[in-house]
């Protein structure tokens, strides 16, 4: 499962069985650099027992790091694309 928000591309994957993290990256494929560390991607780091929990997570994550600076410049319809 794939969702876009804030300039970046939320996806949920499951590492066991009903174990589901998530996974992201900017939408334009650019790593994120963070304190001058590159990232080409950034995992979430909670199991939730389905995938939109895991996305609804890392929107959350997205917002509190105040990621969107990362995100490169995008429109705001782009940027808050609905999954």
């Amino acid at each position: 499962m794939h969702c876009d928000y804030d300039g970046f591309r939320i996806e949920s994957f499951e590492a066991g069985k009903g174990l589901w993290h998530a996974r992201i990256r900017r939408a334009d494929l650019k790593p994120v650099s963070i304190d001058g560390v590159s990232f080409s991607t950034l995992e979430v780091g909670f199991a939730w027992s389905d995938p939109d929990a895991a996305i609804a997570d890392a929107k959350v994550q997205i917002d509190q790091l105040k990621l969107q600076r990362y995100s490169g410049q995008m429109s705001q319809a782009e940027m808050h694309a609905a999954c």
